[in-house]
């Protein structure tokens, strides 16, 4: 049964927030190691509980947690959101979800552990150029913009292993090359998602309800739109190399038949 009018555009918005909904607390389930982890360490931030030993002892369970939680339910969300972008919205979420979360769970924890270790070492680079060395400040300041790529990488990262069949060096690769080559797209789905943290943390239900899911959608929608552009380009490329070639076959055609009239005109003489 279809509605139109204003029941209609109702209808759709509730189905919207329950797809939204329900894709969210799909990830965080697939999560719950890393985030009570994370929810313990706030907590004891929040309330000055807890040394140092606790604060270490919880970032060591955080990168370790990581790669084997929250990259393969990140990678499982996008495979859904990738098919809303993409106009496919009547799929089945549940189903489509872990169906995603099995086919890359390999490749986003591989991943997981290699950003966990990136993000690890240049934390601690950061740490000790900007407040143990301050004669190499520069080389931290350095250091945090190199960190900052690498976070914006994890979009591009995320949607190629969903869009494309790669092995896992192209897909780690191209995430690179393709936030170096298309930086205000990318920097685009930073921004946005600095802002959804942000009303995240006015309203911190929101995390629960939709923040995960809809930072999702922006940077899936932005590298697919980044995604046609290149194709267009390839197109466009391959249409004129074929118009180039078809040229020169043409005139390569004239040049031999003119050659032909030429010996006819001989053998006459």
């Amino acid at each position: 049964m279809e509605f139109k009018g204003a029941m209609g555009g109702l209808y759709r918005i509730t189905e919207w927030i329950s797809r939204i909904a329900f894709s969210n607390i799909l990830w965080a389930l697939c999560s719950i190691p890393f985030l009570f982890v994370a929810f313990m360490k706030i907590l004891m931030l929040g309330t000055n509980q807890g040394g140092p030993n606790e604060q270490i002892t919880l970032n060591w369970a955080l990168g370790i947690l990581a790669p084997f939680t929250v990259f393969p339910a990140t990678a499982a969300l996008f495979t859904v959101v990738r098919k809303w972008v993409m106009g496919n919205t009547d799929i089945g979420t549940f189903r489509t979800f872990f169906q995603g979360y099995k086919e890359n769970y390999v490749k986003s924890m591989l991943g997981g552990v290699i950003y966990t270790l990136l993000f690890v070492i240049m934390y601690v680079d950061v740490t000790v150029y900007m407040t143990q060395m301050a004669n190499f400040k520069i080389v931290g300041i350095l250091m945090l913009v190199l960190m900052i790529i690498l976070f914006v990488s994890m979009f591009n990262f995320f949607s190629i292993v969903v869009h494309y069949q790669m092995t896992f060096k192209e897909v780690v690769t191209n995430s690179f090359l393709l936030t170096i080559a298309r930086p205000f797209r990318v920097f685009s789905t930073l921004i946005g998602s600095g802002v959804l943290v942000y009303i995240g943390l006015r309203y911190p239900a929101l995390y629960f309800i939709c923040i995960p899911t809809l930072i999702a959608m922006l940077a899936f929608f932005n590298f697919y739109a980044t995604y046609n552009k290149l194709q267009l380009q390839v197109e466009k490329k391959k249409l004129a190399d074929e118009e180039a070639a078809a040229l020169a076959n043409g005139e390569s055609e004239e040049e031999e038949e003119t050659r032909e009239n030429e010996d006819k005109d001989l053998k006459r003489i």
